[in-house]
């Protein structure tokens, strides 16, 4: 017959009140141990049993280990935690465990519990692999991540175009106030900083120009360079890449923080269109401003640069302006000017796409604000050099 036992190792057993505290008995017999459990093994509860719990689970010369749990009043996932605690060191040491007395929940909830810690304490490492798998593992994830945004692009640029037919259709249905307010919001803000890089951009390309056709006796060339460079390429790309940067970000900020606070999705709930409403007013400013702010970056970059070549080279800026007159015609201006509505429709689009995809966090809205001005100049650099090969091919 077993003995009651109230030894140090496995303490008084604790009695169970009246509000279902937990409960241990402990009766030991040389080395087999037997324990009954009894009361409301919760969270609320089980911190009086912790110390007893743990004085059993140390105890190293236990062959046989019986728990009868037909007392158990309620058990959850803290109250299984300790039971399988215990039961686990026991199995660990070589010790028989027998388990008896627990209900249908029980036998569920101590299994889950047994199943979660095993999964917890298995290595998480990855199996290493080539570093080549790697490459091509990440080549792949970004291919689709590029069909993904191509294809909600199209549907974001189909949804506005078929959202500025339905309101040309009906007179009041246009808000002017909207593309007005970021006219002035992308374009007019965007003036300063548009002159003063492409002053800046213009002044270095003619002093850099200058300093090396001086070898060749061929200084007032520079104006050829500067002209032809800064109209057909420099001052739509440098007008492109700051308003990837300034514009684009704030449309994705703008519209990835009314994402985070789902007001996106009250606007779908109340009956309008978010894309219209949200996309439709920036895409149109985009494509006003951009031009003309191309056309304010052309004049200020020909500025610079003829500021420099006038301290630097000593050409007047009369013969400047004949020497530009004689070197570009109208097909070197429209070349870049062509190029500003794609661009502004780039950014846009690209801007736009990163908005809705922002999740609930502000670290997903950080990242997509990233994302959104590295893919736009990305995709604006990519265009400008096919515009290039493309006018190369036609002659123009």
């Amino acid at each position: 017959m077993l003995t009651n036992s109230q030894g140090e190792a496995s303490g008084a057993p604790h009695r169970a009140g009246e509000n279902g505290e937990p409960r241990v008995e402990v009766r030991e017999d040389g080395g087999a141990i037997a324990c009954r459990l009894s009361g409301a093994w919760n969270t609320r509860t089980v911190a009086h049993v912790d110390a007893q719990m743990r004085a059993l689970q140390a105890r190293g010369d236990v062959q046989r280990i019986e728990l009868d749990l037909s007392g158990v009043t309620s058990l959850d996932t803290a109250g299984a935690w300790l039971i399988e605690r215990l039961i686990h060191a026991h199995e660990a040491r070589g010790a028989a465990v027998a388990v008896s007395g627990r209900s249908e929940a029980a036998t569920i909830l101590l299994a889950a519990v047994r199943d979660a810690a095993a999964q917890d304490g298995e290595p998480k490492t990855r199996p290493r692999r080539a570093w080549i798998l790697n490459l091509l593992e990440r080549i792949g994830r970004a291919m689709y991540e590029a069909r993904d945004d191509l294809v909600y692009g199209a549907n974001i640029l189909g949804a506005t175009i078929g959202g500025a037919q339905m309101k040309l259709g009906r007179a009041h249905a246009v808000n002017p106030a909207a593309i007005v307010n970021q006219i002035d919001r992308m374009g007019v803000g965007a003036v300063p900083i548009i002159v003063l890089m492409s002053a800046i951009v213009g002044a270095i390309i003619a002093q850099q120009g200058a300093f090396q056709l001086r070898y060749f006796g061929a200084e007032i060339f520079v104006v050829d360079l500067v002209g032809i460079l800064i109209l057909r390429e420099l001052g739509v790309l440098m007008t492109a890449i700051m308003i990837a940067g300034r514009s684009g970000s704030a449309i994705t900020a703008e519209i990835g923080s009314m994402k985070m606070r789902e007001e996106v999705d009250a606007l779908t709930v109340i009956g309008l269109n978010p894309v219209g409403v949200l996309v439709f007013p920036r895409l149109v400013a985009l494509m006003i401003a951009v031009p003309c702010l191309t056309i304010v970056a052309n004049f200020a970059a020909l500025g610079g640069a003829m500021l420099i070549t006038w301290l630097y080279s000593g050409i007047p800026p009369t013969a400047f302006i004949d020497r530009l007159r004689d070197s570009i015609d109208l097909s070197t201006i429209f070349a870049g000017l062509i190029k500003a509505p794609f661009m502004a429709l780039i950014v846009g689009i690209i801007a736009s796409i990163e908005g809705m995809k922002v999740g609930g966090s502000a670290e997903s809205l950080g990242n997509h604000v990233t994302a959104s001005v590295v893919k736009a100049i990305f995709i604006v650099i990519v265009v400008d050099g096919m515009f290039a090969i493309f006018y190369a091919a036609i002659d123009f």
